[in-house]
């Protein structure tokens, strides 16, 4: 499974807001086997989200959007998501039911359009906030608040599936220029994803999805550098 990540929100692009939701998705769908190719943020512009949407999903497994979920004026991802699909933007009973009945609220304490969903979506209930998400197909659409996008992603993690990834690392205590020649070596040998990554040393990401092959070709690197321990380099 390969996927995409569209993060929405001009504080985003203003810098005024650390792009977490990213960091932390890339991890989660990495850990669950799911090889994400594309990280976009665009504004809260209805024509910029329902183009990135719609060019992503016709070329990747999955699509995960985040941000810009509610009523408020510039709340507009639901409406791009629609326009992506060509789809109204309605009222989703089933949505407004849990938030009324499960949720505590009473219609008159929702704020109209809060339980408005792209035509045919699933919704997904917000546990520890107001707004919905949504699947819309393969598009997956999330709150922009952190906990709120993390608890409503464990709703659905199992439905991200692909090879675990194993991942070993070396940190070796030399340039990197120095290491090129036994790092091509590295992946002449072992069928495995090689990364370096200087800084306090050079650490040596070491990935695939078999671990006794992972396992030995870090085995592999650590005869053949001078090693320091992972925990005490950045």
């Amino acid at each position: 499974m390969n996927g995409a990540l569209v993060t929405v929100g001009a504080e985003l692009l203003a810098g005024r807001t650390t792009n977490t939701n990213a960091t932390w998705l890339c991890r989660r769908l990495h850990e669950r086997g799911v090889d994400v190719e594309r990280v976009t943020t665009v504004p809260d512009r209805v024509t910029d989200i329902a183009r990135v949407v719609n060019e992503y999903r016709a070329e990747y497994d999955v699509v995960v959007v985040t941000g810009g979920l509610g009523p408020t004026h510039d709340d507009v991802t639901m409406a791009g998501i629609a326009a992506a699909f060509g789809r109204s933007l309605e009222r989703n009973d089933e949505a407004l039911a849990w938030l009324t009945e499960e949720g505590g609220y009473t219609r008159e304490d929702l704020t109209e359009g809060t339980a408005d969903l792209p035509r045919g979506a699933r919704p997904l209930h917000n546990d520890v906030g107001v707004a919905p998400g949504a699947v819309v197909e393969s598009v997956y659409v999330l709150p922009g608040v952190p906990e709120e996008m993390k608890t409503m992603f464990e709703t659905v993690a199992d439905e991200f599936t692909g090879h675990p990834v194993f991942r070993e690392v070396v940190v070796a205590d030399e340039p990197e220029s120095a290491l090129v020649g036994r790092l091509e070596e590295l992946r002449e040998e072992f069928e495995v994803t090689v990364g370096s990554y200087p800084g306090d040393g050079v650490r040596i990401s070491i990935e695939s999805t078999d671990e006794e092959l992972t396992d030995a070709a870090a085995a592999w690197v650590r005869e053949r550098v001078e090693e320091i321990d992972p925990d005490s380099a950045s």
